[in-house]
């Protein structure tokens, strides 16, 4: 039986990009005085930012220039959100992650089977832990200079003020290298290099709501697996703790398993926490 698409995050992922895509028309904007809503800046609308001051706000009480009140509230959320159902922002809100998944659409056309397992799997398993190197990196090093170093280097950043003139070169570079492998690897910035995701992911550890898999009236098919965007092999698993699940739900029998009640997103508190 022919499931049907995951309309609802499709267009929760649309209605984010768009209006994240407005506030940043808008800012720019606003420095030729013709706004058209209240100026904000991507830094004040960005929860990664409440992430990099945190070790400076709690030390010496401040917030990193650039930094707003607002960064901070936007991560309590996230987090908040992630501890109950997991990283749904990554698969649900993040406009970089659904550009990337949108080019993808592109790949799977192009590389058919192909598309998402050029890299080998011994390799995959180890750039998997970069973004971890760049969370620890980017939060160490903002908190010694208290600035945004990573404005730098961020491609989230690039996206959406690419015709501004005021984004790094290695920003650009690093956005357009993602673009292009987006291509041939699904969400290549979300599963090797970003250090917001790094973070969120750790909470698939800990969420009240996971995915389980009914090992009972599982089939095998293995199409769970092949539908994950992030390679993590599902039909395999009867809890999926993996820190790369973003909680976009495509493997689950509402939209891809072709067994009713075989996985679905449920629960799961006071259970072991012994399986991944």
């Amino acid at each position: 039986m022919k499931k049907k698409k995951n309309i609802i995050r499709i267009i929760i992922q649309v209605i984010f990009f768009a209006t994240i895509t407005l506030f940043a028309i808008n800012h720019s904007l606003a420095e030729v005085g013709k706004e058209f809503l209240p100026s904000v800046s991507l830094h004040a609308i960005c929860p990664f930012g409440g992430v990099e001051t945190f070790l400076s706000l709690i030390t010496f009480g401040i917030i990193i220039k650039k930094i707003r009140l607002a960064s901070i509230v936007l991560m309590v959320i996230v987090l908040v959100l992630s501890v109950i159902l997991g990283p749904v922002f990554c698969g649900w809100i993040c406009p970089l992650g659904s550009l990337q998944e949108w080019v993808g659409k592109i790949g799977k056309k192009l590389f058919k089977n192909k598309y998402n397992t050029m890299i080998p799997e011994k390799l995959d398993r180890i750039l998997r832990y970069l973004r971890y190197v760049v969370l620890i990196v980017v939060t160490y090093a903002t908190f010694k200079s208290l600035t945004l170093v990573f404005v730098e280097y961020d491609p989230y950043y690039a996206l959406f003020n690419f015709w501004t003139g005021e984004v790094a070169l290695s920003a650009l570079i690093i956005l357009i290298v993602i673009i292009l492998l987006s291509l041939i690897i699904e969400r290549p910035w979300c599963k090797y290099l970003c250090p917001y995701g790094a973070l969120l992911g750790l909470f698939n550890l800990i969420s009240i709501f996971k995915i389980r898999r009914n090992t009972n009236t599982c089939i095998d098919c293995k199409q769970c697996t092949n539908v994950c965007p992030m390679n993590i092999k599902v039909h395999t698993k009867t809890k999926i703790i993996d820190h790369q699940c973003i909680r976009c739900l495509e493997c689950t029998s509402e939209y891809t398993c072709p067994i009713e009640d075989t996985l679905d997103l449920k629960i799961t508190i006071g259970e072991k926490q012994n399986e991944d």
